[in-house]
């Protein structure tokens, strides 16, 4: 089985890239490389997702699967008073997105190596965002969800991008057994924007 990017520490050979993106009116630029998701620039989904979420300028927010950062750097640049934590199991992603938050100015942000969880336990968060890694499998994809379930605040949400093919239906239907709300916030091209609130 070939290595991909829900590995702790990626072997695959570096592969550096820069790539340019404006992302909600902010013009960023991300560091990439080989071995973490979406090295030729930002997916579509986690565009999505980006363009859709909505939270308060001073919010507390968790970047589940940050890989090297797009999501959470953006995030950081709608919560100017708030505080950004990104998470991820690959060291490489977490590496370039500590760098990455350097570049584009984001300095009220936390960046470290997790599985999951784990680092962040006993911490709470007003905002939880994940596009989620399909690959690992489902069972990862529900536990982030239980999980996330967890970290949150009352009153919190949790915003996930994820492909109809990929099971949307099916995560909509794990999220409505956890959540007291779960919304259908956008759908477009495929990709569902969810959004579940505790």
């Amino acid at each position: 089985m070939s290595e991909h990017y829900y590995t702790k520490q990626p072997t695959v050979e570096h592969d550096h890239h820069q790539t340019e993106e404006v992302l909600r009116g902010y013009k960023l630029v991300f560091g990439t490389d080989a071995g973490v998701f979406s090295k030729k620039g930002v997916d579509y989904g986690s565009k999505l997702l980006i363009e859709t979420m909505k939270f308060d300028r001073s919010a507390r927010v968790l970047d589940v699967g940050c890989g090297y950062g797009p999501i959470g750097i953006t995030a950081a640049k709608l919560c100017p008073d708030g505080h950004v934590t990104m998470i991820d199991i690959n060291e490489r992603a977490v590496e370039l997105c500590a760098e990455n938050a350097r570049k584009n100015g984001v300095f009220h942000v936390s960046v470290m190596q997790s599985d999951l969880f784990e680092k962040v336990k006993g911490h709470q968060f007003d905002v939880i965002l994940t596009n989620p890694p399909i690959r690992a499998g489902k069972e990862t994809v529900h536990r982030i969800f239980s999980e996330a379930y967890e970290c949150l605040t009352q009153g919190g949400s949790l915003w996930v991008v994820i492909q109809k093919k990929q099971g949307a239906p099916s995560a909509k239907a794990k999220l409505e057994s956890l959540y007291s709300e779960v919304e259908e916030v956008s759908r477009d091209k495929g990709y569902w924007i969810l959004k579940a609130t505790k």
